[in-house]
């Protein structure tokens, strides 16, 4: 994991995505980590990387995630009867 400041991140960006396919780039600004610079292999990937901040999915998952706490959800075998009812 490489670290660097904002300014020279900047001033070299194609090094520092170089460098990120070895492993995330800590971005710092005023000393402090600001952001992560990540390679991407593909397509798949980079959706679950979005989807895993997006406020929306984010919301969705805590939902789901305190239905199954309080005991209402599908058994594996009752979910995949749905999706078989479903298809045309």
């Amino acid at each position: 994991m490489k670290i660097a400041p904002v300014a020279d991140v900047k001033a070299h960006l194609s090094a520092y995505i170089r460098a990120s396919e070895e492993g995330p780039v800590v971005i710092r600004r005023n000393g402090k980590p600001a952001a992560v610079l990540l390679a991407v292999e593909d397509e798949d990937e980079l959706d679950r990387l979005i989807l895993a901040h997006t406020p929306k999915f984010k919301t969705l998952l805590e939902a789901s995630r305190a239905q199954i706490k309080r005991g209402e959800y599908l058994s594996h075998e009752a979910f995949w009867d749905e999706v078989d009812r479903e298809e045309p």
